[in-house]
C-alpha cells in the first residue's frame, strides 16, 4: 500500500476554486472521483490525520498513488463532470447504489422489431422499459391479464423464429393472448403500438382506455353487438382489476418519486415509491457502501445523480416533484441540472405535512428493513469472501490479498473448434463485463498447452500494449491481476509461465497457480509437489468456482462456434452469395428444402437479391445432368436441416 505522504500535493498548488479531482492507482486506474466547491479544503481532508478517517477512505488514499484535480467554472459545471466520470471510469471506491434485485420487474423490450414482454430481473438493459418491482405471484398474474388486452409478444426469440420458419404461431397465438406477428398477422407497425399501448397503460394512463373501451362497448351495445360488447367488457374488467391493484395515496394529479434513506457509519439503504396519477406505480431499493464521511445531503445528490442520469439515458420519464428526506447540498444546481434532463421544470423539497409527509415516513420505515435485512446477508458474505482471499495470500505466499483473479480454460472436442475463455473476479465476486473468449487456430491449436499459451500471450501482449499509452487511452486490460487461475495441472502452468516469461513479466508481478481437476490439487510454478488445502478452506471453494466459471464460459463459447462449423448449405457454395444475402434468404424462404422449391422470380424478390444472382442459386439446385443435391446437414448428429 502507498504511503498517502509520497503523493500528497502541496497545499499552495490547489486551488481554492470549484472543481472534480480524481484518484488514481499506481497502475493509473481512477479509483476515485469527486467534486467539490473548494478543492484545496477538500483535497486537504484527506491527508489528514489517518486515525481520523473512515475505514473505506483509510483503504482509499493507501491505494492510491496520486491525485489530480480539474479546475471548472461553476459548481453545475461540476455536478455534470463528476457524473460524467463516475459513469466513464466506475471507480471501485465511489458510491455505488447497487439495486435490490430481490423483486422482478415487468419489461417490454422496446428496441427489438417484435418488442417483447417478460419477466426480468439483474441489470437494466438499454431500450427496455421497466414497471415495478413486483411480488413474483402478482407480476405474474398482471402479465397475464393484461395480455388479454394487449396481446403483445412474449414467447422467447427462439420460439418467435420456429413459429416464422414452419407458419404457425404457438398457444398463446391461438388462445389470443398473442397477436402472431411471427405468421403475419399483424404487422411490425401494429404490434408496435400494442406494445406502446401497453407501456402507457403501466405507466398511469390507465383511466384513458378504460374509458376508450367503455366508449366502444356502448357503441357495440347500441349496434346490438353483444358479442363485441361481450369482449370489450371482459377486457374492462381485466384493465380495472390491474389499476385498483395499486391504492391511492395522493392526489390523481400527483406525479412524484418519494426517497427516504436509512444509514450508519458505513452504509446507507435508500427506497423510493414512484408515484404516478397518485397511486404508487412501483418501489426500487439500493444499498451503498461509504467511501468518506458522506452527509445526508451529499448522499442524497450522489443518489439522484446516478438515478437520474441513467434514467434519461432509458427514456425513463422524470416525474415533477421529487421528495427528498433532506435537501442536497447543492440543492440549486441539482435542480437546474434535473429540470435540463426532462425538459419542463423539476420540484425537488422535502415534505413537512399532510399526505406526502406520511408517505416519506413510510418509506424511510421500508429503507430501515432493508437495511437491516442486508446487513444481516453481507455480514456471512463478506466475512467468508475476506476469509477465502486471506487463505489464499497465505496459501500461495502472495505478498498481499489477490483482489483481482483471472482464470483460463481451454475448450474443444478433438481438436476442433479450440477456444479460451477469461472470467474475472474482483474482490471475491465475479466481474462478467470484464470477461473475454479466445477463438484459437493454426499451430496454436494442436493441444492444451499451445492453446493456453497462445490465450496468455495475446491477453498480457494486451496488456504490455496498452501499457505504453497514455493513461486516459488505456483499456480494462492495461493492469495485470494479482493472480492467475489455468484449468489443469504442471503442463499447463508451464505453458502459462512460458508466455509471461516470453513477454518479460515476472513471477513478481503476476502470480501463476493451476488447480487439477482430479484431486482439486493447487499447481505452484517451482514446486514439484502440489499445494493441498483442506476440503473445507474458503480459499480452496473460491479458486473451484472460478476455474468452473472459466469452464462454463469457455463450453458455451466452443458449443456457439462448433454449431456454426457444422452446419453445411449449398448456398455455401454459389459465387457472389455473401453471408447477409445468404441469411436474407434463410429467413425469408425458412429452409434449404423451400428454398430448393422457389422460383428464379420468388428467389429475385429477396432484398438484396437480383435477377443475376438469383439464377445462380437457382442453377446450384436446379442445375443441368446434376443429381439430386445433398440437404443441408448438421455433421455431429447426421440430422437433416432441411425441413
Amino acid at each position: 500500500m502507498a504511503d498517502p505522504a509520497s503523493y500528497r500535493p502541496k497545499t499552495g498548488e490547489i486551488p481554492n476554486d470549484p472543481g472534480v479531482y480524481r484518484f488514481r492507482d499506481p497502475h493509473g486506474r481512477v479509483i476515485y472521483v469527486g467534486k467539490a466547491k473548494n478543492l484545496r479544503q477538500r483535497l486537504t481532508s484527506y491527508f489528514a490525520n489517518p486515525l481520523t478517517l473512515l475505514p473505506k477512505t483509510y483503504a482509499m488514499v493507501h491505494a492510491a498513488a496520486s491525485v489530480e484535480w480539474t479546475v471548472v467554472g461553476s459548481e453545475l459545471e461540476a455536478l455534470q463532470l463528476e457524473y460524467t466520470w463516475i459513469k466513464e471510469f466506475s471507480p471501485r471506491y465511489n458510491l455505488a447504489f447497487r439495486d435490490d434485485k430481490t423483486y422482478p420487474y415487468l419489461a417490454v423490450t422496446m428496441g427489438e422489431k417484435y418488442p417483447r414482454v417478460q419477466v426480468m430481473r439483474g441489470d437494466r438493459r438499454k431500450g427496455t422499459r421497466y414497471f415495478g418491482p413486483y411480488t413474483a405471484g402478482a407480476i405474474r398474474e398482471t402479465m397475464d391479464t393484461l395480455l388479454k388486452v394487449f396481446p403483445v409478444r412474449s414467447c422467447s426469440a427462439g420460439v418467435f423464429k420456429r413459429a416464422a420458419q414452419s407458419g404457425r404461431p404457438c398457444l398463446l397465438g391461438y388462445i389470443d393472448k398473442c397477436s402472431a406477428p411471427c405468421v403475419g398477422r399483424v404487422t411490425a407497425e401494429e404490434h408496435r403500438a400494442l406494445a406502446e399501448d401497453f407501456c402507457a397503460f403501466m405507466g398511469g394512463e390507465a383511466k384513458r382506455f378504460i374509458s376508450q373501451l367503455e366508449k366502444r362497448m356502448a357503441a357495440a351495445v347500441a349496434e346490438l353487438d353483444y358479442e363485441a360488447a361481450a369482449s370489450l367488457r371482459d377486457d374492462i374488467i381485466a384493465m380495472r382489476k390491474v389499476f385498483e391493484r395499486n391504492a391511492v395515496v395522493l392526489s390523481e394529479d400527483t406525479d412524484a418519486d418519494v426517497f427516504a434513506v436509512e444509514e450508519d457509519e458505513l452504509e446507507a439503504a435508500v427506497q423510493v415509491f414512484h408515484v404516478r396519477g397518485g397511486r404508487i406505480r412501483g418501489q426500487r431499493g439500493w444499498v451503498v457502501e461509504k467511501v468518506e464521511e458522506t452527509t445526508g445531503g451529499a448522499l442524497v445528490e450522489h443518489l439522484l445523480q446516478q438515478v437520474y442520469g441513467a434514467q434519461a439515458e432509458t427514456d425513463t420519464r422524470i416525474p415533477r416533484e421529487v421528495l427528498v428526506p433532506v435537501l442536497p447540498d447543492d440543492a440549486e444546481q441539482l435542480t437546474v441540472w434535473l429540470s435540463r434532463l426532462r425538459g419542463a421544470k423539476v420540484d425537488l423539497r422535502v415534505p413537512r405535512r399532510g399526505d406526502k409527509a406520511a408517505l416519506a415516513k413510510t418509506v424511510h420505515e421500508n429503507a430501515v428493513q432493508a437495511l437491516k435485512l442486508h446487513k444481516v446477508r453481507r455480514a456471512g458474505d463478506i466475512t467468508t469472501r475476506s476469509l477465502a482471499l486471506q487463505e489464499l495470500q497465505e496459501a500461495l505466499e502472495l505478498p498481499e490479498p489477490p483482489l483481482r483473479i483471472e482464470s483460463f480454460d481451454i475448450s474443444h472436442v478433438q481438436g476442433t473448434n479450440v477456444v479460451g475463455s477469461m472470467v474475472v473476479v474482483e474482490d471475491g465476486l465475479v466481474k462478467k463485463s470484464e470477461y473475454r473468449k479466445f477463438s484459437v487456430t493454426g499451430d496454436a491449436a494442436r493441444d492444451d498447452t499451445t492453446a493456453m499459451h497462445d490465450v496468455l500471450t495475446r491477453r498480457f501482449r494486451s496488456y504490455l500494449a496498452d501499457k505504453e499509452l497514455p493513461v486516459e487511452e488505456r483499456g480494462k486490460f492495461a493492469y495485470p491481476p494479482n493472480l492467475v487461475v489455468v484449468d489443469g495441472g504442471q503442463p499447463q502452468v508451464a505453458a502459462a509461465m512460458k508466455a509471461l516469461a516470453e513477454l518479460g513479466i515476472g513471477e513478481d508481478e503476476v502470480r501463476v497457480v493451476g488447480l487439477a481437476k482430479r484431486l482439486e490439487e493447487v499447481w505452484l510454478p517451482e514446486g514439484d509437489f502440489p499445494v493441498i488445502l483442506p476440503r473445507a478452506s474458503q480459499g480452496l471453494y473460491l479458486l473451484q468456482r472460478i476455474r468452473d466459471e472459466a469452464h462454463r464460459f469457455a463450453i458455451t463459447f466452443h458449443r456457439q462456434k462448433r454449431g456454426k462449423a457444422m452446419t453445411a448449405s449449398l448456398l455455401d457454395d454459389v459465387p457472389g452469395l455473401g453471408p447477409a444475402r445468404k441469411k436474407a434468404l434463410l429467413t425469408h424462404f425458412g429452409s434449404v428444402k423451400k428454398l430448393r422449391a422457389a422460383s428464379p422470380d420468388e428467389l429475385a424478390g429477396v432484398a438484396g437479391v437480383g435477377p443475376s444472382l438469383a439464377a445462380s442459386v437457382y442453377a446450384a439446385f436446379h442445375g443441368s445432368g446434376a443429381e439430386e443435391p445433398a440437404p443441408a446437414v448438421n455433421y455431429a448428429t447426421g440430422e437433416i436441416l432441411e425441413s
